[in-house]
């Protein structure tokens, strides 16, 4: 595209083509500080992308604009990073991150957030003009590389993505879109805004109560720790049946072989087990009745090795029975367990057999 470019700009540009080969190494330097210090922090984002400005790109500007600066240090976007985090308030974290890797300037920085027109959500960006410390680029033949300034753009996923569908919808073709369009973008845009908030307080209400569930498990309070994926998974991390599975290794001197336990996690919910309390009093009040029952189902076979999940799987039988579930009960937890099979009937059948024998019913 030709532009039409005062003397002036025709300067700018003709100093800008001089230092691309700098500002591209300026780009990468910035980039990699950047994802390390972020790595380093454990912060965790969408994305992280840069670019230099082209040259069809910045002639533009400066055809547009180019009164306003009177050097090309002015332009302080020709190198840009453009960071995209899931969660609002991660943008103060990359930001804080960005304030300790590089220098900020605070004057030509600018916190698009503080916005408060509806249809301003996609924009909500927070952009910091930035230089390179000596500290990431100290080059003697390249002393102009801690002098240029870069933006970097922090938003949001949700602001990203909404900036990138308003500007293909809203602004093709030079048309001027009709007002009841514009109110239902700005009601779209007031609901991904909130959407953005929510998924923020979300997070943080999920992690104050992992933290919670986390410091009742500590103390012992098991009563008062719901029993779901995550505390199930890090109370098996406790072994707490693994006490149980050597007592019935050890009759035949088996060797127990490692097998997952999370899918008796729907087992026991289904037991009307909501507590990790109500598994623990389970284990205390069975597993006797549970290592009787491992007898009778090996005490006459010459098994060398057995599934660590045979304790649990026997604590459930033992469990079911003593509610009075009978044979019926048994067969639910091999369906829950392998899905349904005809099989599963009498397998039950022959379990609960074993049992009245026990006098385990």
């Amino acid at each position: 595209m030709n532009h039409q470019l005062d003397m002036h700009g025709e300067t700018l540009m003709k100093q800008y083509r001089e230092r691309l080969s700098l500002y591209e190494h300026l780009a990468h330097l910035a980039d990699t500080a950047l994802r390390k210090a972020l790595d380093e922090q454990h912060v965790r984002v969408a994305t992280i992308e840069y670019r230099v400005k082209t040259s069809d790109s910045l002639a533009g500007k400066l055809e547009l604009k180019g009164g306003k600066y009177h050097s090309l240090d002015d332009v302080t976007d020709i190198v840009g990073i453009r960071v995209v985090t899931f969660y609002s308030d991660d943008v103060d974290k990359v930001a804080a991150i960005v304030n300790e890797t590089f220098y900020v300037d605070r004057e030509k920085s600018v916190d698009k957030r503080k916005l408060h027109h509806l249809d301003s959500f996609g924009y909500n960006s927070l952009h910091y003009i930035c230089k390179l410390p000596k500290e990431i680029a100290d080059e003697p033949d390249s002393p102009m590389l801690n002098k240029l300034s870069f933006e970097i753009q922090m938003r949001t996923a949700l602001q990203h993505v909404w900036s990138t569908l308003n500007h293909d919808t809203g602004y093709k073709g030079g048309v001027k879109i009709p007002q009841e369009y514009l109110r239902q973008f700005n009601r779209l845009a007031g609901m991904m805004e909130l959407i953005d908030e929510e998924f923020s307080r979300l997070r943080n209400v999920l992690t104050d109560y992992r933290r919670q569930m986390m410091a009742l498990e500590a103390s012992g309070q098991l009563d008062d720790v719901d029993l779901n994926t995550e505390t199930f998974r890090r109370y098996l991390e406790t072994h707490p049946f693994a006490r149980l599975n050597k007592r019935i290794a050890a009759i035949n001197q088996a060797e127990l072989y490692p097998v997952t336990l999370m899918p008796f996690l729907r087992v026991l919910r289904k037991l009307g087990m909501n507590t990790l309390g109500d598994v623990n009093k389970m284990i205390e009040e069975h597993s006797d009745d549970a290592y009787r029952l491992a007898v009778a189902q090996l005490g006459t076979t010459d098994l060398d090795i057995v599934s660590e999940n045979i304790g649990i799987q026997n604590l459930c039988y033992v469990y079911v029975l003593k509610q009075g579930g009978g044979p019926a009960g048994i067969r639910q937890i091999f369906d829950w367990l392998n899905g349904y099979d005809p099989g599963n009937i009498q397998l039950a059948k022959e379990l609960f057999e074993q049992s009245q024998k026990l006098s385990l019913v």
